[in-house]
């Protein structure tokens, strides 16, 4: 209603609120990096036993993300971002019966609905703010917001470190194990408060709709291709949003285990995770960066350019240990920042009438911080924790060749269009 009076004018407010979410589900995926040593050293669980909290969580996204979709084509974006918000805030008050009853699987059932919530919040707001201006603009606009999520990565190990590491496990102590798990049940409780709150304040907020944008609209646009599957850049950025989410998760996943190594950084728990906002600051960094380097260089040169850049970083760590292993992994944060908004928007890009469903197919790809961290965490069982790190190393080279050649829109041939126009929507 407001897009026939100034766009920039009408857009600002939503950007604005869409933040909000952007930064409260970074903040609640980073704590997973917090959960996962505390909770390995209270059931004393294997790496792969560890990483389920990345598998239930991260799992969800390919479970729900279609789903989320329809839901918001039924409702709207307001509506769905409110359920998902609630949610998520239904989920976090599970943690306080999971902590009670010390078991592991409900805490792995309260992320997995955890995560249901976060993924209807992404299906609705990550699409949103790419149709909320110019298409030309899409990658460093949603780079923009996405650096608010960073900045919740960053602040969410910070505390967590603080509030739930505070009371971790030492090394050889006896584990007291009601003592050490109530220590989540706080932090999830005002999280829950705070989750209700923002979805409170989204009822009353009305979100522009927009019609008719050159993202949706943009010149070139195949709008007779029958499936959206048939669109090559969506389907190998879909490939793209499944390695970088895994590599992504992954490091952070075991960074704190990582750094109290004692041939790497032989740092306390609590002190790794404080280390650990380091890695996700960087992301911040680099985001604000990229939102502005994105307009003047061409956004898969940039792409593959960080990509290389993080192989680089692990290949040093690998290489050697000790501080200079510590600081190359952190390191990959920064390089981390610009690749999934980046990812996302080339993958998105003249998509048409297939854009939301697209949207859901990239989504889908974020399982992929589900299943390459417990790949990692197999080889950290089995061959050592500093040379699993060649399994993100062969993520960020797939990244590589998409910034590189596998975004480019290619045309469906007329044959293909012709003999499957019958079938697009089965």
């Amino acid at each position: 209603m407001n897009s026939n009076s100034g766009q920039q004018p009408s857009y600002l407010p939503a950007l604005v609120v869409l933040t909000s979410l952007f930064f409260m589900w970074g903040f609640i995926t980073s704590l997973n990096d917090i959960l996962i040593p505390h909770l390995k050293a209270i059931f004393t669980l294997s790496y792969v036993q560890a990483m389920l909290i990345q598998f239930s969580f991260f799992g969800a996204y390919f479970v729900m993300s279609v789903p989320s979709g329809y839901l918001v084509e039924r409702l709207g974006y307001r509506r769905g971002i409110i359920i998902g918000l609630s949610t998520a805030g239904i989920a976090c008050l599970g943690f306080y019966p999971a902590a009670s009853m010390q078991s592991y699987p409900l805490f792995l059932a309260a992320l997995f609905v955890l995560a249901s919530g976060i993924t209807l919040l992404q299906v609705a707001a990550n699409p949103y703010v790419t149709i909320l201006g110019p298409s030309e603009t899409a990658a460093s606009r949603l780079n923009l917001t996405q650096a608010f999520n960073s900045l919740g990565t960053t602040v969410g190990p910070f505390l967590g470190s603080m509030f739930i590491l505070s009371a971790s496990v030492s090394a050889g102590a006896a584990v007291d194990t009601a003592k050490e798990i109530q220590t989540v049940q706080g932090p999830y409780l005002v999280l829950a408060g705070l989750l209700f709150l923002i979805a409170i304040v989204f009822s009353q907020f009305k979100l522009p709709v927009v019609k008719g944008t050159d993202a949706t609209t943009a010149a070139g646009d195949d709008h007779n291709v029958p499936s959206v599957w048939k669109h090559s850049h969506l389907v190998l950025g879909a490939v793209a949003i499944f390695t970088y989410v895994g590599a992504e998760v992954a490091i952070g996943s075991l960074l704190v285990n990582f750094m109290s190594q004692p041939d790497v950084g032989g740092l306390s728990e609590k002190t790794a995770g404080g280390y650990l906002s380091l890695y996700w600051g960087g992301a911040m960094v680099g985001r604000f960066i990229g939102a502005v380097v994105l307009r003047k260089i061409k956004p898969g040169h940039v792409l593959a350019f960080n990509a290389a850049c993080a192989i680089a970083l692990l290949l040093i760590a690998m290489s050697l240990s000790g501080k200079v292993a510590m600081w190359a992994v952190l390191a990959i944060g920064l390089f981390n920042s610009i690749m999934f908004p980046t990812i996302f928007t080339l993958g998105l890009a003249k998509l048409g009438r297939h854009t939301g469903e697209g949207s859901g197919v990239l989504c889908m790809a974020i399982v992929g911080g589900a299943i390459v961290p417990v790949i990692q965490g197999y080889f950290a069982d089995t061959v050592g924790l500093l040379s699993s790190f060649f399994v993100p190393a062969i993520c960020y080279a797939y990244i590589v060749f998409y910034g590189l050649k596998g975004h480019v829109v290619r045309s469906v041939p007329d044959a293909e269009i012709s003999a499957g126009g019958a079938r697009a929507n089965m």
